[in-house]
């Protein structure tokens, strides 16, 4: 496969980020050590989240978070299907059958009214995924949440750095789930965090990413000695090195940059491709300010969608589509998930295509991507 010359995304790492792992790496501790606790207060002032508990992965965040708000055999699990799988898989992990409810057609977001359609007894948790890098509506999903007794998780792993309201988002549901893989707004090569007001959360949280193992004094139910510890639940080797989270402490530093960069971008992108033919841009929404992750397209004509990629692909453009849904792969398939269960996740789907969009795009890169999508849209789509 030829490597695009504009990806669609990728990682910003300068000299900076380097020295910040280099010390780690010179000190006595690589992992288990100061960098972590760190790390996670950078995290709480940067989303106002009164707990940030780091872990290795967005994947692993998401099993921590369902698992600490009591999703466990039995239970259901609304969530979107266009997202990634892992947003789904870490409900079967627990035992948990993930139910798929559509989007809203413009945003891409979960739609709150066919949330409260799908609540039966045994729903235990909403997902909402902030698809794109937009928050969902969380007043209507708290709202219903509360009315249910169930609890609400964001998959916020494209929003880190966007707001709902002038909050940012992270204190916005019971459990907030970051990712740090080099895609997202910061990087810490693999990586994720669970965000929490609730204190039992995080504390939860913090015992399942080291193997459900308890050290504090207060929380023993005896003691032997100093060395005394116990396995008090069954739990994970979730664990973020201190190297990673040295990394995540000074990408974090630049988030502020980082997501100024996205949105100019996605600016130029809409004020130089609104008058293309054959493509929908992305919406925004009052009172949320998207981070940006994807800018993507929708084709009008989606039967012209794989035409119209390719040739982008042809041209250098690394783009992608974000997602095919989820319950569309073989392995749901297999579990009996069905085709025309969600209509407007998968029209979206079927017409998505996105362009590159990441914080290290120069101007010519930028003015040579509307260049080929314009050339493009007027060979395959008009």
């Amino acid at each position: 496969m030829v490597k695009p010359a504009i990806p669609y995304s990728r990682q910003w790492v300068d000299d900076d980020d380097v020295e910040a792992v280099a010390q780690v790496l010179r000190s006595d501790y690589l992992t288990t050590g100061p960098a972590v606790p760190a790390f996670e207060e950078d995290l709480e002032r940067a989303t106002r989240a009164r707990h940030a508990v780091a872990i290795s992965s967005g994947t692993a965040a998401l099993h921590a978070a369902y698992a600490a708000v009591g999703v466990g055999p039995g239970n259901e699990v609304i969530t979107s299907p266009l997202t990634f799988a892992a947003t789904a898989n870490a409900a079967l992990y627990l035992g948990a059958r993930p139910v798929f409810v559509d989007i809203e057609a413009d945003t891409g977001n979960i739609d709150a009214a066919a949330v409260e359609a799908a609540i039966t007894p045994r729903t235990r948790a909403v997902v909402a995924v902030d698809f794109a890098g937009l928050p969902a509506d969380y007043d209507a999903l708290r709202a219903i949440a509360t009315r249910h007794g169930i609890s609400l998780v964001a998959d916020a792993a494209h929003s880190l750095g966007a707001t709902y309201n002038e909050r940012p988002v992270g204190g916005l549901a019971d459990a907030t789930i970051l990712s740090f893989h080099p895609v997202k707004a910061i990087t810490t090569g693999e990586g994720g965090a669970v965000l929490t007001n609730d204190d039992a959360v995080a504390d939860f949280v913090r015992t399942f990413r080291t193997h459900g193992i308890v050290r504090s004094p207060a929380r023993l139910r005896r003691s032997d000695g100093p060395w005394h510890h116990e396995m008090q639940t069954l739990g994970f080797n979730y664990r973020l090195t201190d190297f990673q989270a040295a990394l995540g402490s000074s990408q974090l530093r630049k988030l502020a940059q980082f997501i100024s960069r996205r949105r100019e971008i996605a600016g130029f992108y809409d004020r130089a491709l609104s008058g293309v033919s054959g493509i929908r841009l992305p919406v925004r929404r009052s009172g949320a300010e998207s981070a940006w992750h994807l800018y993507v397209l929708r084709v009008s004509d989606p039967s012209r969608r794989r035409p119209f990629f390719n040739a982008l692909r042809e041209h250098g453009l690394g783009v992608q589509v974000h997602y095919i849904p989820v319950y569309h792969h073989p392995f749901y398939e297999d579990l009996g998930y069905v085709r025309g269960l969600c209509p407007r996740a998968e029209d979206y789907s079927a017409s998505a295509v996105s362009i590159p969009l990441y914080p290290a795009l120069t101007e010519q890169q930028v003015t040579r991507v509307v260049e080929v999508v314009a050339l493009a849209a007027q060979k395959v789509l008009t």
